[in-house]
């Protein structure tokens, strides 16, 4: 395994990506020596030339912040002595790029269960869904009953995904919460669905089935707890017809077009930038190219490195549109009077990554090169193939399950630090290093660290596309099999 990395030619760092560097040790790039003049650790960034005191830090080819101190070759890079660059609204111009993307169309095909109005599901699953917080017990209890008295074993779960809302709520976050249920119980991963509501809450059902639109009658069944004798009984029963109508549902041979792929980071380290998320940002062009879409959301994480995504927009509109997903969320951030840019978490900064610039420049390589065809708003459902952008925060569960929400039947999740949740769609791990992937190996679905060792990306990529064609033809990943799986929805303002 190489100790470290020179990125990009126009970088004036390093990263560091073995354990154990100490002072003293010689680094060579490019011809240029330096000495470590402290042990800098894994993931870190090191000086590889003498940084004047308001020079810009260079990583990935771009700046990630200003020196706030001389700092000599050999140096340690990182919150002490490195500050970001980034301040408010930002006037932009659409210098508009192509990238060359090479990618063969193979015929590929997944097996999934197509739905009634022309969507594929890659799980077949019994949902209960709560119009609102207040019944999220009496869904339990129906859903423990179907799974003690009824035969499921045809279904990949039998769920009901709690929440907090549906009630005392106004304005944009009355209106998410509606979005969200709506698109939840429209989801194709689901075969059936059961909507418990209460009787008397804000998000009445009534209400709630304005929003849904149309949906399959004989699949998607509503009961409001106040005007039955006993809601738990009735629910079990509703649902036991729902376990047979989806006795007879069977995988099919499906296009790989059918397959829409959310886009997510958390716990990101130094190595997010390097391994994981350029591994997915290639996946993303490869299934674009077979006709497939991608997602990418996280919109704070996007700041620092906007202006990549924004020139790759296939048109003016789609870049206009960009800019109001950029700005716009700055907004929110002012409304609450928060900082914009005080994103790195402890997690992130104890993995290297310093500034917003440089985790930003790491995240935004999940969408890889291909053009982006639309910007999504929160709950909004794709409708155009290729690379989508998405309202939504970086916060991992609300974030993954926005990306499900819009219509995605899987999350590729990259993460150097770890974590063992799980959205309401297949949400595999992705390690951005090898240590983490053997030490949580209860948690990580697949490795990407091997980047860095001894494998070729081509090879990894390949191996990626197994373990992701896998999971779509009905491999369970490791937070299915633990069933940690959740909903998060979206909330701004203000609880009555």
């Amino acid at each position: 395994m190489k100790r470290y990395m020179k990125i990009n030619a126009a970088d004036n760092v390093c990263v560091i990506l073995a354990d154990g560097v100490k002072a003293g040790e010689q680094i060579e790039i490019d011809g240029v020596r330096v000495i470590l003049k402290e042990d800098v650790a894994r993931g870190h960034k090191v000086a590889l030339r003498d940084i004047a005191q308001g020079e810009n830090v260079v990583k990935y080819g771009y700046p990630i912040g200003h020196a706030t101190e001389a700092i000599p070759a050999g140096s340690w890079i990182h919150s002490h002595n490195l500050k970001t660059n980034l301040h408010d609204n930002l006037e932009y111009d659409y210098d508009h790029k192509v990238y060359e993307v090479n990618y063969p169309v193979r015929e590929v095909t997944v097996n999934g269960y197509l739905r009634k109005n022309g969507t594929m599901g890659i799980r077949n699953e019994l949902w209960i869904v709560p119009s609102v917080g207040c019944v999220n017990g009496q869904a339990q209890a129906i859903a423990d009953r179907v799974k003690a008295e009824c035969d499921c074993s045809h279904l990949d779960d039998v769920r009901v995904y709690t929440h907090n809302y549906g009630c005392s709520q106004l304005g944009d976050d009355h209106a998410n919460t509606q979005r969200a249920l709506a698109a939840l119980v429209k989801h194709p991963n689901a075969g059936a669905v059961l909507v418990l509501g209460l009787g008397c809450e804000n998000n009445q059902v009534s209400a709630l089935k304005e929003v849904i639109g149309e949906w399959d009658e004989e699949r998607v069944k509503f009961l409001i707890a106040q005007e039955v004798e006993d809601e738990i009984g009735t629910g079990f029963e509703i649902c036991r017809e729902l376990v047979e109508k989806t006795r007879a549902d069977k995988r099919q041979p499906l296009p790989l077009s059918y397959l829409k792929v959310g886009l997510k980071c958390g716990g990101s380290d130094g190595f997010s930038g390097i391994t994981a998320n350029p591994l997915v940002g290639l996946f993303s062009d490869w299934l674009i190219a077979q006709g497939g879409t991608s997602v990418l959301t996280e919109v704070p994480e996007m700041f620092g490195a906007e202006t990549i995504l924004m020139n790759r927009a296939e048109s003016r509109q789609v870049f206009d549109s960009t800019v109001c997903l950029i700005n716009d969320f700055k907004g929110y951030f002012r409304k609450y009077d928060q900082p914009i840019y005080e994103n790195p978490s402890p997690g992130n900064k104890k993995g290297g990554i310093t500034t917003l610039e440089e985790k930003s420049l790491g995240c935004v390589q999940k969408g890889g090169a291909q053009q982006v065809v639309d910007v999504l708003s929160y709950g909004q459902p794709i409708v155009k193939q290729g690379l989508n952008l998405l309202q939504a925060p970086g916060n991992d569960l609300v974030a993954a399950s926005a990306l499900a929400l819009s219509g995605c039947q899987l999350v590729l999740f990259t993460t150097g630090r770890g974590t063992p949740f799980g959205s309401f769609v297949p949400t595999m791990k992705v390690s951005t290093n090898t240590q983490l992937s053997t030490f949580k190996q209860n948690w990580i679905d697949f490795n990407a660290g091997t980047l860095v060792e001894d494998e070729e990306p081509q090879a990894v990529l390949e191996r990626f596309i197994g373990k992701v064609l896998a999971t779509v033809n009905g491999e369970h990943l490791k937070h299915e099999k633990t069933g940690f799986k959740e909903i998060a929805i979206f909330k701004t303002g203000v609880t009555l």
